[in-house]
């Protein structure tokens, strides 16, 4: 039965802790796993865990080298890492070295995945240029500080969204859309009507934001293990 495995790692003075999903055999790729403002919960567990049964070596980042013990903590330890858009992605970049100096993941292409505000930190990753085959966000939020500039992105992108998302109007849809045109970036965009936020936890929430969807959270999965074997085989 494949389990999470702590792996200790640091951004500077900030002591961090990822959690590891291995597959049975040798890894078809390395995905790094960034979790919600909450750090890792059970859903995004689960999808490190599916991620290793399909073949990949999954890596769930720590954004905070602490829990959270509620959303309000929670968003005061993501205001302290997003305060400054250099600092943020150099948080990101240490997880991303995490991954790729692990033993198992030497010759292997990379990926980034998101849920949440972990959907806007891999497309982060991605549009500073990363090393990064596929970036994919979950219900991530689409702003940035930094657009990327034209020629940055080398990574596949694919966005799953869900329409009905208050926390990511049209209008962050729109400037999303026009920044990877300008960018010449090679991005698909899935947008589900009528979906909120949130749509792949299907845990309680007490958000009105936030609700699970179980047909955008299968398409969505699915989508993106399809980009997986176009650019893995």
């Amino acid at each position: 039965m494949t389990e999470l495995k702590p792996l200790e790692y640091q951004d500077g003075d900030t002591a961090l802790t990822a959690l590891v999903a291995r597959p049975s055999s040798k890894p078809r790729a390395a995905v790094l796993v960034f979790p919600t403002i909450m750090n890792p919960t059970d859903s995004v567990r689960a999808k490190a865990l599916a991620l290793a049964d399909a073949g990949y070596l999954a890596l769930i980042a720590d954004f905070y080298g602490e829990e959270p013990t509620s959303f309000d903590h929670a968003r005061e330890l993501a205001a302290g890492i997003r305060g400054t858009p250099e600092d943020y992605r150099r948080r990101l970049r240490a997880s991303l070295r995490a991954l790729a100096t692990m033993p198992e993941a030497q010759g292997l292409d990379f990926a980034a995945i998101g849920f949440c505000m972990g959907g806007q930190a891999a497309l982060e990753l991605a549009r500073e240029g990363a090393p990064l085959a596929c970036a994919v966000s979950f219900h991530g939020l689409l702003n940035t500080d930094l657009p990327a500039e034209p020629g940055a992105i080398t990574a596949r992108i694919l966005v799953c969204h869900g329409d009905a998302d208050p926390m990511v109007p049209r209008s962050q849809v729109i400037a999303f859309w026009e920044e990877m045109d300008e960018a010449g970036a090679n991005w698909h965009f899935h947008s589900y009507s009528g979906v909120k936020h949130g749509f792949t936890n299907p845990g309680p929430t007490t958000n009105p934001a936030t609700a699970y969807d179980a047909s955008a959270d299968r398409q969505s999965w699915a989508a993106m293990l399809e980009l997986f074997d176009e650019v893995f085989g």
